[in-house]
């Protein structure tokens, strides 16, 4: 018999709710939603089952979907406004950005032009240099595998680079940097240099690695760019006319400094795209190819220049001077072909250059010319018809005039000379008498004197248009003193440059006429095409037939046995020429102190070609009368001139003019 099924268990029903077993006995209606629900703590009915006391029942999700779901669109809100931001508004600057980091540029320099002389001969030249940088990342410790590499490759380099290794430690530990440079403008030389100690570092540290050692290399960060390096082949020569380059490869002084947007050129560009720092090859560039500057040819000839700097040096050490000037000056074209300067310097070293000597002194420096500018006087007294030659002038041994009571250079009895012979001795009285003419009164004849000192270009610059120059001092006439009326016809209370002093000179030689001075003759440019230097301007300052008499009566000066330049003579050459020795004004204290010796005329006489002028800045040591250490120098440089540009000489005898006259002629 099958077993029997156990019984059944009875399990209760449900209970129900209140007031179900009343009414209709139909079931309530469910709950609206939002109706009140009873308390969790309500107990049901007796006999019904009872729940667990704490039972949890979930909150309504809704708020918290909500709250997720503003969250998010507040967050796809401002991604959306930044791609707006981006692609729209600010995409030009993030392009440029993005340019920036992806393509690399580097200046290519252009090559500086050339200063030659009037023959082609370079002056100042550009010459295959380096400029010697670093990475400083590659001298962390982590890319060098050297605790001190910057302190290493310091040492290592600074006596090959002449920079200081505590300096150069300081640019090669540049925290965050991957760029310095430790030298501009180092020679080939160098560089040879640096690239045999980087090369045996590279091969001690291979040795190293393959060791097992961590194979240290403290120069491998050190890198270097082409650029060009500016030589002076000549040294000192005309070094006062060409100047100097700064570090910068700017010019810095002199025809660099002026010229120096025709030297210089335009710099080109490269522009590459790049990698980890390396260029991109399927990337392609652009470049822009640099122009390069224009050559300038000078009027300065290298020959000259080199003899007339050599013999004022040679005085200025033998005197024991401060300083010394010489110019050399085509009469006819106004062309400068020498300006030397004692002491001079070399701009191939500006480190070991004196401050005080740079700079062109004859353009610069302003002084009292003395009695060389007698000759400006004398151009005024004939030009004005007061007299000749040979009008006859009483010279005393004292003049009194004014305040003061003048005398000559030397002490001597009453003179009785021409007005040639107060040119050919020098007379400071005799030259006072013979302006006093130039007016009725002394004020009038101060006004003309002045008009002709402005012609002769006094007061003014040259026009050479040179950094630096100064236009001298000539004060107006009725500024002038009670003594200056009577000291500026012989050459003191006004001051002048040597460039200024020579253009007299060189105006009596070509006829009467002033013409400015030039030292560019004429540039070349990039293209290969020569343009000649605007024609200078031409002033006719005195009649053609003064200026030949004048030159007649400076041959007084050198040939006549009276004369204050006989050292001048030069055989074979009719020599026009006058001294000069003039009180100096000390620039440091302002009163004066020692003298300015001067010497000037042109050659030959009797058919002008060259003019030259020198002066020298308180001799001490011998001598200080212009004719005795300016006239040597003055003959040394005109007879130089004479033969370098194959002047033939004089074909007549000199003019010989009257010195002095006998009382009662």
């Amino acid at each position: 018999m099958p077993p029997k099924e156990p019984p059944r268990r009875r399990v209760p029903g449900p209970a129900r709710p209140r007031g179900a077993a009343g009414g209709s006995g139909r079931p309530r209606p469910a709950s609206r939603p939002g109706a009140r629900r009873p308390r969790a703590s309500a107990r049901p009915r007796t006999g019904a089952p009872r729940g667990p006391r704490n039972a949890i029942r979930l909150g309504n999700p809704r708020p918290r979907l909500r709250l997720i779901s503003l969250c998010l669109t507040l967050v796809m809100v401002a991604f959306v406004i930044r791609l707006l931001q981006v692609q729209a508004v600010d995409a030009d600057e993030y392009t440029a950005k993005a340019e920036k980091n992806r393509y690399l540029e580097y200046t290519i320099a252009a090559e500086r032009g050339e200063i030659t002389d009037r023959s082609g001969i370079a002056l100042a030249t550009s010459v295959d240099a380096h400029d010697i940088t670093a990475d400083p990342k590659l001298f962390t410790p982590e890319e060098s595998k050297a605790p001190d590499a910057p302190r290493q490759a310091a040492q290592l380099l600074a006596p090959v680079l002449g920079r200081d290794a505590g300096e150069l430690e300081k640019k090669l530990s540049a925290p965050g940097s991957r760029y310095t440079v430790l030298a501009h403008r180092q020679t080939p030389q160098v560089w040879k240099q640096i690239k045999d100690l980087k090369a045996a570092f590279a091969e001690k540290a291979a040795e190293d690695r393959a060791r097992g050692g961590p194979g240290a290399n403290v120069l491998a960060g050190v890198l270097q760019e082409p650029t060009t390096k500016r030589v002076y082949p000549n040294g000192d020569l005309a070094a006062g006319i060409l100047g100097f380059v700064n570090a910068e490869g700017k010019g810095g002084g002199g025809l660099e400094a002026r010229l120096d947007e025709q030297l210089a050129g335009e710099d080109g560009t490269i522009r590459y795209a790049q990698a980890g720092g390396r260029p991109v090859p399927t990337a392609g560039s652009k470049e822009t190819p640099a122009v390069a500057g224009s050559d300038i040819e000078l009027t300065i000839d290298r020959d000259i220049q080199w003899a007339a700097q050599r013999a004022i040096a040679d005085q200025v050490r033998e005197s024991k001077a401060d300083r010394g000037y010489v110019i050399v000056q085509n009469t006819r074209t106004g062309e400068v072909l020498a300006m030397a300067n004692a002491p001079g310097y070399d701009p191939n070293d500006l480190s070991q250059v004196d401050a005080a000597v740079l700079g062109n002194a004859a353009l610069q420096d302003v002084y009292e010319p003395g009695s060389t500018s007698k000759v400006m006087s004398m151009a005024a007294v004939l030009e004005e018809g007061v007299a000749t030659p040979g009008t006859h002038v009483t010279v005393p041994n004292r003049l009194h005039r004014g305040d003061r009571l003048f005398r000559d250079d030397i002490d001597h009895p009453t003179w009785y000379l021409t007005l040639n012979g107060v040119l050919a001795k020098s007379s400071n009285i005799g030259t006072i008498l013979a302006t006093g003419q130039l007016g009725k009164t002394q004020a009038e004849a101060n006004k003309v004197l002045h008009s002709y000192l402005r012609k002769f270009g006094l007061g003014s610059t040259t026009g050479l248009d040179y950094p630096g120059e100064s236009p001298g001092i000539l004060a107006a006439p009725g500024d002038w003193s009670t003594s200056q009326q009577y000291t500026i016809p012989f050459g003191q209370g006004l001051s002048l440059n040597a460039m200024q002093a020579a253009s007299v000179y060189q105006t009596i030689a070509n006829g009467g006429v002033r013409i400015e001075p030039t030292l560019v003759r004429g540039t070349k440019g990039a293209d290969g095409r020569y343009t000649a230097a605007e024609a200078p301007k031409k002033t006719r300052v005195v009649s053609e037939k003064t200026a030949r008499t004048l030159a007649k009566m400076l041959e007084s000066v050198v040939d006549d046995r009276e004369g204050t330049g006989t050292k001048a003579h030069i055989e074979g050459y009719r020599v026009a020429g006058k001294t000069g020795t003039a009180n100096r004004v000390d620039p440091v204290r302002g009163v004066y102190k020692g003298y300015t010796s001067s010497f000037a005329g042109f050659a030959p006489a009797d058919d002008p070609q060259i003019a030259v002028y020198c002066a020298i800045q308180n001799p001490t040591e011998g001598s200080y009368f212009g004719g005795q250490i300016c006239g040597p120098i003055y003959k040394k440089v005109m007879e130089f001139a004479l033969k370098t540009l194959q002047t033939p000489p004089s074909g007549t005898a000199p003019a010989r003019l009257p010195v002095s006259f006998e009382p009662g002629e």
